[in-house]
């Protein structure tokens, strides 16, 4: 049970940043449609990255060394820049075009930690497709409800939510850049 329980943990932890990043995507007042495909496709990216860090392990870590809050921070800046744009025109964000590419390029992004936590897998359980499907499970909820809790508020403040997201994201894709 206590192995449950700190799988959990850390599902919840590797989906903290989806979160977060969620709540300001939310305020683009995406489609119910396109929220649960961006949410499917983050919950299956958590659960790929830490099975090919599970299985690739150091042999790709020698290879490459993949700067995760680089490109996590590239993509979030990327994504309040545009939302600035759609500010400064004064229009009002409707519908945030997410492309599947886009999707896949922001799950991704915010799934890349997860690749580490695959290289330690094997020393936190023996049953990896449950820790797995755990990861998943979590980041999905997370990247829904973030995407949820951002549309609501961007219902309830109009124009200022999108100043709001503006604001998360930048914030946030400078953390990322200064890790």
């Amino acid at each position: 049970m206590t192995e449950i329980i700190n799988i959990i943990l850390i599902g919840v932890a590797l989906s903290m940043d989806t979160f977060s990043l969620s709540l300001g995507i939310g305020t683009y007042n995406l489609l119910l449609k396109k929220c649960l495909q961006l949410s499917i496709l983050v919950g299956i990216m958590h659960f790929i990255m830490p099975f090919l860090g599970n299985i690739l392990g150091t042999k790709i870590m020698n290879f490459f060394t993949l700067n995760s809050n680089l490109f996590l921070g590239c993509i979030l800046i990327f994504i309040a820049l545009n939302l600035l744009v759609d500010i400064l025109k004064k229009e009002e964000v409707t519908n945030l075009d997410l492309s599947l590419p886009g999707m896949f390029l922001f799950a991704f992004g915010v799934s890349i930690d997860a690749f580490s936590t695959g290289l330690a897998l094997s020393a936190l359980t023996e049953n990896k497709f449950v820790a797995l499907t755990i990861f998943s499970i979590v980041s999905f909820s997370f990247t829904l409800l973030g995407l949820s809790i951002g549309k609501f508020a961007s219902q309830k403040l109009g124009s200022k939510a999108s100043i709001i997201g503006f604001i998360l994201l930048i914030t946030l894709g400078i953390f990322h850049l200064c890790k």
